[in-house]
C-alpha cells in the first residue's frame, strides 16, 4: 500500500468528519462536527476556506445547484456556500434531543442517506438511518442504531453498505438506483473493535471494495462485498474516521481524524491526531453524486 502523508501540517480538526472531494472547484471539503465548521482545502492542503454554523455539523454533501445540503445537530438544511446562507429543508423524525445527525451521504438515487447517534455516553441505540429528497420528503430505513456510520456505494448503485460504529457491524442493502428502495438487509461483518477498530466513514473503489476507517485503533481496512476482510494495515494516527476518494483521477485518498473524545494522554501520545492525510490508491474510488436539488 502507498504510504500515508499528512496533508498540511499545520491544520488540526477536533472531530474531523466527511471529506467530500469537490471536482469542480478541485477542492476538498471536510467538517469538524464539533467545531461547527466545513473547510476548503487546496489538494496540496492549503486551507483556501472556512464557514462556520450555528450547530455540529454531522456530514454534507454537494447539490446539483451548486449549493451544499448539510446535516446539522438536529436538522438538514441548504446552505449556499458563497452567500453564506441557511435554507432550512427538513427535521427527520421525531428524534430524541440528545440525537444528533452524523454520518451521511449522496445515493445514486440523488437522495441524502444521513443517520443519527446517541450523543450520550454510554450510548443507546436510539439512532436511525433516513433517506430524504429535495423537497424536503423524507422516510427512515432503519432504527436502533447506537451510530450510524459508513455509507457507500458500488459503481453500479445496486450493493449499500452501511455500519454502526457502536455495535459494531456492517451490513450491506440491495438498492434500487432509480427509487431509492433499500431491500435484503444481512450481516456481512461484526468486526473485533480491539484488533481492527469500530468501523467509521467509508468509501467504495470501482472494483467494490468497501474502504473503513477503524477508529480508535489506527486501522485502514478494506472489505470484499460478502465482509471478507481483504487487508488491515496500520494508520499513522489511533482516530482515522473517513476516507474519500478524490482528484483528476479519482486515485487520491483523503483521511480525516480526530481528537475528541481521545482526550489529552492519547494527543500527547499521538500529535497527529486530528490531520488530514493522503495517500495514492491503486484503484479509482467510485464518484459520489449530487443531491438531486
Amino acid at each position: 500500500m502507498t504510504d500515508i502523508a499528512v496533508l498540511n501540517p499545520d491544520l488540526r480538526a477536533a472531530l474531523g468528519e466527511c471529506p467530500v472531494w469537490d471536482a469542480a472547484q478541485n477542492r476538498l471539503l471536510f467538517c469538524d462536527i464539533i467545531g461547527c465548521t466545513i473547510t476548503a482545502v487546496s489538494p496540496e492542503g492549503v486551507v483556501l476556506n472556512t464557514w462556520h454554523f450555528p450547530s455540529e455539523v454531522g456530514s454534507f454533501g454537494l447539490c446539483r445547484s451548486g449549493k451544499w445540503v448539510v446535516a446539522l445537530r438536529h436538522e438538514i438544511v441548504l446552505y449556499d456556500w458563497r452567500a453564506r446562507k441557511i435554507s432550512p429543508l427538513c427535521k427527520p423524525g421525531p428524534e430524541p434531543g440528545y440525537n444528533r445527525f452524523n454520518d451521511g451521504k449522496i445515493g445514486p438515487d440523488g437522495a441524502f442517506w444521513v443517520g443519527t447517534m446517541d450523543d450520550r455516553n454510554p450510548r443507546q441505540p436510539t439512532g436511525s438511518l433516513y433517506r430524504l429528497t429535495a423537497d424536503g420528503a423524507w422516510s427512515r430505513i432503519t432504527d436502533g442504531l447506537y451510530t450510524s456510520n459508513g455509507i457507500a456505494w458500488t459503481a453500479d448503485g445496486r450493493t449499500m453498505i452501511h455500519s454502526d460504529s457502536g455495535a459494531p457491524w456492517i451490513d450491506a442493502w440491495d438498492l434500487d438506483p432509480a427509487t431509492g428502495e433499500a431491500t435484503n438487509r444481512r450481516r456481512i461483518h461484526t468486526p473485533d473493535g480491539d484488533r481492527i477498530g469500530r468501523p467509521d466513514g467509508a468509501a467504495m473503489d470501482v472494483t467494490g471494495v468497501y474502504w473503513s476507517a477503524g477508529v480508535r485503533v489506527g486501522r485502514l481496512n478494506r472489505f470484499a462485498l460478502d465482509g471478507t476482510l481483504i487487508a488491515s494495515e496500520p494508520f499513522p494516527c489511533p482516530g482515522v474516521t473517513m476516507p474519500c476518494f478524490g482528484g483528476p483521477d479519482m486515485r487520491t485518498v483523503f483521511w480525516t481524524s480526530l481528537r475528541h473524545p481521545l482526550g489529552a494522554d492519547a494527543v500527547g501520545d499521538h500529535p497527529l491526531l486530528g490531520a488530514l492525510f493522503v495517500m495514492r490508491s491503486p484503484t479509482a474510488g467510485v464518484p459520489v453524486p449530487l443531491f438531486a436539488d
